[in-house]
């Protein structure tokens, strides 16, 4: 606790991302009067989309883990007002992969429709099949044992113990998928078509990951824990804003923070980019190592969490980012899937600045979100990874500040160099070429179109060697961290560090309700948090391939979770709809 006499009541949280929102909200439901300063001028951060015309383009939200019940961050999302009202759709299939010859491989999220689907495509390889299948069946109770609500850094020895028996029946299903690679498993098909297809289950070659990131995320899909929300990111973020404003807390737009203030080593508040002052019992700050070291200035560094600082925006040669490619049609195309990965010859991945391995994922977005583009018309999202660091040094842009009334509110990249918006527009006409070969029509259909490189969000979330769209699978690290969000040395200050692994929603929502209960613990609070009982319950659907038509999901196959718990006096959470 502060050495002041009396109990910390303020709190100022840099960021109005995910994690910074999910901080506020658990703030105000804990008593603390909370104010949120934000250089961006919507809610979200990274989550986030946009408008360009009549479409809505949202390239971060494909699913999102926890959006159906049986596990706890289902009620975590439900706390933060994130599903209020909202139509959550389960697509049946995760993902197609189509082979540069054309063989396609439907992935399809329920273990016995894939076992049987892949053993059609490759009747030798059954043993191996009915193995990768049964794992995934003995993965799908993993997510109901994860503890989102309490970090394991707060539980006591019999709280731990309890959660190492409740993973006990996944131990060895665990440590198999963290001993194999996902290459490894590829290469012991004897089918070709498999071996290839297997490298892009997860949209993007990711061969070199473990497999508990595609058990996972396969598990999480089939036993409808991961659909897509209503609204994309866009209305996923403005849905918890709504709930934090409804709680009582105060967001500050256009608002750059360019220092956390300190004396006599305790943090007293911040300084913005326009001079003001704003004084607070206990800073939270959003963002990487490198961007709270920036607002330290340099002091209290810890090498554990901050890496040696860069300028606003750099990217390390070596990071991976996404190109993505936004098209507005003004036609249907009830042929495609809602997503699918196309890989590419070699020549046709050379037409594209960056690229790494030779994938292309496409998602016809209105099949995810209908209500983003006008009737009967079509938004795809073609995305492919590259080389981040060689778009950064495209752009050759230089940061300047970008004044409203003659004060500073924040900084964007400059003076693109020629080479930028000529290597995009290479990319679009490209893409939308092949696009058209693949599905005709397309660019006969063709109303909008934009291009996003791993340097367009830099200039909204002032990250440090972030990139578009990042994504970081589970990690087993995140059952055991243990790790305290206080900055040593320093006192009144406490990291939001879901950003640290990679970000993502599901890190960014649980960093604000984890770092409010180490800060309740300090200050000697009980921590509390309640769903709001007015709140429109959600509705879930499931989406077939194809996307023809949407099936109710019946209410008796609704999975439940053990142990699933609020920090008040436990109650049923309010009703779902299926």
């Amino acid at each position: 606790m502060s050495n002041s006499n009396r109990p910390r009541q303020t709190m100022i949280i840099v960021g109005a991302g995910i994690a910074g929102l999910s901080t506020g909200c658990y703030a105000q439901m804990n008593g603390y009067r909370s104010r949120i300063f934000e250089l961006h001028e919507v809610p979200g951060g990274g989550c986030a989309g946009w408008k360009r015309g009549e479409f809505g383009f949202d390239g971060c939200l494909s699913w999102l883990v926890g959006s159906g019940p049986g596990n706890e961050l289902y009620q975590l999302w439900l706390e933060l007002g994130a599903l209020e009202g909202k139509e959550i759709r389960h697509f049946e299939m995760f993902n197609a992969v189509e082979t540069a010859d054309g063989h396609i491989v439907r992935f399809y999220s329920d273990p016995d429709r894939l076992q049987e689907h892949l053993s059609e495509l490759a009747p030798r390889d059954g043993r191996r099949i009915r193995a990768f299948c049964q794992a995934l069946r003995q993965c799908q109770g993993c997510l109901a044992a994860v503890p989102f609500l309490r970090p394991v850094g707060l539980m006591g020895k019999l709280d731990r113990l309890r959660l190492y028996l409740r993973f006990a029946r996944f131990y060895r299903a665990i440590t198999r998928s963290l001993a194999t690679r996902i290459a490894d498993c590829a290469d012991r098909f004897e089918s070709p078509v498999l071996r290839e297809a297997f490298h892009y289950v997860l949209y993007d070659h990711t061969g070199q990951l473990s497999m508990l990131p595609l058990y996972f995320q396969l598990a999480c899909h089939g036993s409808r824990a991961a659909g897509v929300p209503e609204g994309g990111a866009p209305g996923l973020a403005r849905s918890i804003e709504a709930r934090y404003l409804a709680l009582g807390g105060q967001i500050r737009y256009s608002a750059r923070v360019e220092e956390i203030l300190v004396e006599n080593d305790r943090a007293i508040g911040v300084r913005l980019s326009d001079g003001q002052r704003h004084l607070a019992d206990v800073v939270v700050t959003d963002g990487d190592g490198a961007a709270v070291a920036e607002l330290l200035h340099g002091r209290y560094v810890n090498p554990v969490w901050s890496p040696p600082a860069e300028a606003p925006g750099a990217i390390a040669p070596g990071s991976l980012g996404h190109v993505a490619l936004f098209l507005g049609l003004d036609r249907r195309f009830p042929e495609a899937e809602h997503g699918t990965t196309h890989l590419l010859t070699e020549d046709e991945a050379a037409e594209l600045p960056g690229i790494v391995h030779p994938g292309l994922h496409v998602q016809f977005r209105n099949r995810h979100y209908p209500e983003l583009s006008p009737p009967g018309t079509s938004a795809i999202f073609a995305s492919y990874l590259c080389d981040a660091a060689r778009w950064r040094a495209l752009s050759q842009g230089d940061d300047r500040r970008r004044q409203r009334r003659g004060i500073e509110v924040r900084a964007v990249a400059a003076r693109r160099g020629r080479s930028y918006p000529h290597e995009k527009r290479r990319v679009a006409e490209f893409l939308t070429g092949y696009l058209d070969r693949k599905y005709p029509g397309l660019a006969d259909a063709l109303v909008v179109r934009d291009v996003a490189t791993p340097v367009s969000p830099l200039r909204c979330t002032g990250a440090h060697g972030d990139t578009v769209l990042p994504w970081q699978p589970f990690a087993a690290r995140d059952l055991g961290d243990t790790a305290r969000p206080a900055i040593p040395g320093l006192r009144n200050v406490y990291r939001l560090g879901g950003r640290d692994g990679g970000g993502g929603m599901v890190r960014d929502a649980t960093a604000g309700r984890h770092v409010m209960q180490f800060i309740c613990k300090d200050d000697r609070r009980p921590f509390t948090a309640w769903i709001d009982d007015a709140a429109v319950p959600p509705t879930h659907v499931i989406v077939p391939p194809g996307g023809r038509r949407i099936a109710a999901l019946d209410a008796a196959r609704a999975p439940t979770a053990p142990g699933v718990t609020s920090d008040r006096p436990v109650r049923e959470l309010p009703g779902t709809r299926w």
